[in-house]
């Protein structure tokens, strides 16, 4: 029996589905407002590709020396990952212990995470969300190395039980029955309820991909040299079905919602089994001997990409972390000035060009002490090669030396975080001094008689209000979206609990109905006064929160508007980084806004009470006296 033609070494074609995956997932990072409303599904391109060339690899190997080398395969992914991922990490870390503040938290975290491939499950042990914008993490990227690499470990040891079933087909089979398992266990995770950052960052939830194109490999391995079901349609189908294949991947990019499952169109997971599909299909033509397709994608600027993808995934989100948080002092996923996009896009490229060739490939080609001996020798060599080393060796020091700076300073959470926290301590004081405290001196605004509902910026605000109007009754939350908090009114007024002035501030975290509203309104009747808190935060979505919540008073009597956006909008620098959350100076100007409007209620009421008993009384006198008044 003879042994089945072997893959060629390299494979038409998919340098440049390469240099498509980066460049959506790059174009998205960069360029938060621009079309690329799912550009992650790159990373889904990434995962098929690397499932396919890994295997093609291992089933190469297996059928030239009759087994698997797994110190060798392991030693070459070591040379491949690791040279850049080491730069990456250090160079950032440094430039984060400059940059400073925010930026730090968890970073001790991080590094561990990175270095040892398993970023995605620290990452989630430590409660961070790929979804939530607020304060990212600078190698947050890293996660989808971190899933490859758990793959790299482990495929090749299992791969040895999927070659002693008979033939091809069966061992496609199972690769694609096991891709489907995956899939399935995403969405039935998603819909029942389970984290989206947990199900997108988990190897169990996210291994579709991979084993996608461990199925493409046993499906082309040996059939290469059998044509028929492609190459019988000719090579101008093949490039029609590639470019369709292409064009998919790109609509997807473009159509999908974020991958928090909001913005409409398609979103996670299903977006990135369709991606995963689509790569399946268009690696497929192009690697089919022979393949126009495959040519057309080995144009020099693909391929020119492609070959330095890796360095540029690595670098692209470091950097624009960094950027955004010096001249903006927010994270990327909310606002990246396009100027800041494209420096970031132009100093990605220089940087990746330079990390694969003067790193990655003598790493490559040498192997680490190979690398180590031309160091060597080059510190022998004529003047200017001794210099360049010695200029490399003395940044590499500083890198490693920014790195261990960069973890001791690491404050233990954010800005924000303490906003918040501050505001949960104040809150639980107040709770337990409830019997003991006093009952307030007569004001303006008596706090006892307010129940205030909201998310984190009224729970960060809570100190002030406490401190404003004694007595209040704050419950407020994390993420707290206005249907959660119309709900919490209802059990307060179904109880008796709720107060006679009901303040709502739930604009933060989405849009809001006029439906919900009205709940609100409902819940608590004609005998209540409702002040509704606009919302302030660099979201797309706060502008409409906030006409909505400004119709919807000046359609209702009993409804008041407390203009928190107004009130902090010139004096930002009275929020955490996040420009979300007041400290304890933006607290107290939250609280006042909130009591100035409360007043301003009540002497509406009262207003609208006094002039009623007027009318009445009026009426009274004409009935009682039989004529009009004089």
């Amino acid at each position: 029996m003879t042994s089945p033609p072997l893959p060629r070494a390299r494979i038409a074609g998919l340098d440049g589905l390469r240099a498509l995956a980066v460049l959506l997932v790059v174009l998205a990072h960069l360029f938060p407002t621009g079309p690329l409303r799912s550009g992650y599904v790159g990373v889904d391109v990434f995962f098929v590709l690397s499932g396919f060339l890994i295997t093609s690899l291992l089933l190469r190997e297996n059928a030239r020396h009759g087994r698997i080398r797994l110190r060798r395969f392991w030693a070459r992914r070591a040379r491949r990952l690791l040279p850049a991922l080491a730069a990456v990490v250090t160079v950032s870390a440094s430039l984060a212990w400059v940059v400073g503040g925010d930026i730090l938290v968890d970073m001790g975290r991080q590094v561990v995470g990175a270095a040892t491939f398993s970023y995605n499950w620290v990452s989630l042990a430590g409660g961070s969300g790929y979804f939530d914008a607020t304060d990212p993490e600078i190698f947050r990227n890293l996660w989808s190395l971190a899933v490859e690499e758990q793959f790299y470990v482990v495929w090749p040891l299992v791969l040895p039980l999927f070659l002693l079933l008979p033939g091809r087909r069966s061992r496609t089979a199972l690769a694609a029955l096991l891709a489907v398992a995956s899939a399935a266990w995403a969405v039935v995770s998603l819909s029942s309820g389970a984290d989206p950052t947990r199900v997108y960052f988990g190897t169990d939830t996210h291994a579709f991909g991979l084993l996608l194109g461990v199925a493409l490999a046993f499906l082309l391995h040996g059939t290469v040299a059998r044509r028929a079901s492609i190459a019988g349609v000719g090579p101008v189908w093949g490039v029609v079905v590639g470019a369709l294949a292409v064009a998919g991947l790109v609509v997807t990019a473009l159509i999908g919602g974020d991958g928090s499952g909001a913005g409409g169109g398609v979103a996670f997971p299903a977006s990135s089994i369709v991606a995963s599909l689509l790569t399946a299909i268009a690696a497929t033509v192009a690697a089919w001997p022979g393949s126009w397709f495959g040519r057309a994608l080995d144009v020099a600027p693909l391929r020119w990409i492609g070959e330095r993808s890796y360095a540029i995934y690595l670098w692209h989100w470091p950097l624009v972390v960094l950027a955004t948080f010096q001249l903006t002092g927010v994270g990327p996923d909310v606002a990246v000035p396009v100027s800041v996009g494209l420096a970031v896009l132009v100093a990605t490229l220089a940087l990746a060009a330079g990390s694969y060739r003067w790193l990655e490939q003598p790493v490559r080609r040498h192997g680490f002490r190979g690398a180590l001996r031309l160091a060597r020798a080059n510190l022998h060599a004529r003047p200017a090669r001794r210099l360049a080393t010695l200029g490399v060796a003395a940044l590499a020091a500083l890198a490693l030396g920014g790195t261990t700076a960069a973890v001791a300073a690491a404050p233990r959470e954010t800005t924000s975080e303490t906003a918040v926290d501050a505001g949960r301590a104040a809150l639980e004081q107040a709770r337990r001094d409830a019997d003991a405290r006093p009952a307030p001196a007569a004001q303006d605004v008596d706090g006892s008689q307010v129940t205030a509902v909201g998310d984190s910026v009224m729970l960060a605000s809570a100190p002030g209000l406490l401190a404003e109007m004694p007595g209040i009754a704050v419950d407020a939350e994390v993420s707290r979206s206005l249907a959660a908090g119309a709900r919490i009114i209802e059990d307060l007024a179904a109880s008796g609990a709720l107060r006679p002035v009901v303040v709502v501030g739930l604009g933060t975290n989405g849009p809001v109905s006029t439906e919900t509203l009205q709940r609100i309104v409902d819940a608590a009747g004609p005998e209540r006064s409702v002040i509704l808190v606009t919302a302030f935060a660099p979201r797309d979505w706060i502008p409409g929160v906030n006409r909505d919540l400004t119709a919807f008073a000046a359609a209702n009597p009993h409804v008041v508007i407390a203009d928190w956006a107004g009130a902090i909008a010139g004096r930002t620098d009275l929020l955490a980084a996040d420009q979300i959350h007041p400290g304890a100076e933006g607290g107290a100007v939250f609280a006042r806004t909130v009591r100035e409007a409360i007043a301003g209620a009540e002497t509406q009421r009262a207003t609208a009470a006094w002039a009623a008993e007027r009318a009445r009384a009026v009426l009274l006198d004409l009935f009682e006296g039989g004529g009009s008044p004089q």
